[in-house]
């Protein structure tokens, strides 16, 4: 018990032992941070002090260098007013001499009108002398003669009058007559070396092509079973396929070059891979429809560069390729306005005009027969809206329109383009007047078959003998189909002319596609 009783005494003493020497230690550890943050401030303060001293030099300096730049500011100033100054001394000195000097000159100007005046009543004195004198001496000559001066005078001047009229009369007919022979001449000169210089043959176009085959077994495979490959090609060109008993030979039929173009490729690549059917022609005639429309441009291109004709838009560009699928009374169109191109180039060198604007004007003359659509306009205001349109030239838009007097010449151009016109197609078997008027009578045909809604595409076949027409499945019924061919039939029996009889086919088919995934 009494070991117990000095342990918890011996823990009591080493407890007040040990919190008076922490107290110690915390005292000693509080007075060395007090001495510490004491030096620190205090070395805050040395700092402060030294950083305030030299912000005070740096902003004495500042200011020093502020007043030099003011002080030399203010001396160029004051310079530059003082020189100011002097300038205006010296002007104010140079206008007042040159004061002086204008009233100087004043003074003597006045002195000289002074004197002009005393010379002017001298002079007037002495014309009232002179007068005096002709009038007295007209008196005598009026009493010598037994004429007044005005009567005098009036018969002189109609006798000369009545001389140089008869002259000026007979010099008028000379020169009236030299200049019709010379112009008649050099008129006649100019066109006929300008038919020598440009003279080319004459491409006459036909509405018939002909497809050579190396046997007649491709016949079999063209027609295909019970004719599907001939319809499908029929139907996807345009053209009837004429397989008669031709030996080695396939005939196809339509007023359209171009078509026919397409359908001669499209039949050549068929029969060259083998493989012919409906579906492998029409992706044929789809792919050879690009490759014309891609020759068209080439052609176009070509042709603007062979001639030297820079700056034509892409679309007329175009439309002069598509002159080469083209006729004009049996003349080929690009052949044609090539010719005339050429024509009016040389024309023009040799009248002193625009050579670059009369070729391109003779080059487009006939644009307006090769646009897409075929609106009821003469193809000279078509072709000079057409030129309107692709921002070409006045006079050139002038020359295209008024090639035919369709509308008023108002430029030197457009009476070259018509003779240049004139002459490429009046020479013997450049035209033929038939071929065009079978053309446009084909086109009218299928013209007024898709004026009729639902109607999707209208080939011409058999020489005008059969039209086809193929509708859209959705909007037109097969009940709608026989009306719709009935109302075509009399409609062609009412508004046109026509040899013979015209069949009216009215296609309508019905396809379902579906894909295999």
């Amino acid at each position: 018990m009494e070991s117990i009783l000095y342990i918890i005494l011996g823990l009591a003493i080493g407890v007040v032992i040990g919190r008076y020497l922490l107290r110690n230690i915390f005292k000693k550890q509080e007075i060395a941070v007090q001495n510490k943050a004491k030096k620190i401030l205090k070395e805050a303060e040395l700092n402060a002090e030294h950083l305030k001293k030299n912000r005070l030099l740096e902003a004495k300096e500042k200011f020093l260098q502020l007043k030099s730049e003011h002080e030399t500011e203010v001396s160029q100033r004051n310079n530059t007013l003082n020189q100011r100054e002097n300038n205006v001394r010296q002007k104010e000195q140079s206008i007042n001499q040159r004061l002086e000097k204008i009233n100087r000159e004043s003074q003597d100007l006045e002195n000289q009108r002074k004197n002009l005046d005393r010379l002017v009543e001298l002079n007037e004195k002495r014309q009232e002398e002179v007068e005096n004198l002709k009038s007295q001496q007209i008196v005598q000559l009026e009493s010598i003669a037994g004429l007044s001066a005005e009567e005098a005078k009036n018969q002189l001047v109609d006798n000369l009058r009545e001389e140089a009229r008869t002259k000026a009369l007979s010099q008028i007919k000379d020169i009236v007559a030299e200049a019709k022979l010379t112009a008649s001449k050099e008129a006649k000169k100019i066109v006929i070396q300008t038919i020598q210089r440009q003279a080319t043959e004459s491409a006459i176009e036909n509405t018939v092509s002909i497809f050579h085959i190396e046997s007649d077994e491709i016949k079999g495979r063209v027609i295909g079973r019970e004719g599907r490959n001939i319809r499908a090609l029929e139907a996807a060109t345009g053209i009837e396929i004429i397989v008669d008993d031709t030996p080695e030979a396939i005939i196809l039929s339509g007023f359209d070059p171009i078509r026919r173009e397409i359908a001669r490729l499209a039949l050549h690549r068929l029969v060259t891979d083998g493989r012919i059917h409906p579906a492998r022609i029409e992706e044929v005639v789809a792919k050879t429809k690009k490759l014309i429309d891609d020759e068209i441009v080439e052609i176009g291109e070509r042709t603007v560069i062979d001639l030297g004709i820079h700056g034509l838009h892409p679309e007329l560009i175009r439309m002069v390729g598509r002159m080469r699928y083209r006729s004009s009374y049996g003349q080929n169109l690009l052949q044609h306005s090539r010719e005339v191109a050429n024509f009016c180039a040389t024309m023009a060198a040799e009248l002193g005009l625009n050579v670059k604007m009369a070729k391109r004007a003779g080059l487009l003359h006939d644009i307006g027969k090769v646009p897409d659509d075929n609106p009821e306009l003469p193809h000279a205001i078509l072709g000079m809206q057409l030129a309107e349109k692709y921002k070409e030239h006045p006079d050139v838009c002038n020359a295209i329109g008024a090639h035919h007097d369709e509308i008023e010449m108002t430029s030197m151009i457009s009476p070259i383009v018509q003779a240049c016109d004139a002459i490429s197609g009046a020479r013997p078997g450049a035209r033929r007047e038939v071929v065009e008027s079978y053309i446009k009578r084909l086109k009218d045909l299928e013209s007024l078959a898709l004026s009729y809604p639902g109607v999707e595409k209208t080939f011409a076949i058999q020489a005008g003998r059969e039209l086809r027409v193929v509708v859209e499945s959705e909007k037109i019924t097969d009940a709608q189909s026989e009306t719709l061919a009935a109302d075509i039939s009399n409609r062609i029996q009412t508004e046109m002319t026509y040899p013979g009889q015209i069949k009216v086919t009215v296609i309508r088919e019905t396809r379902s596609v579906s894909f295999a995934k």
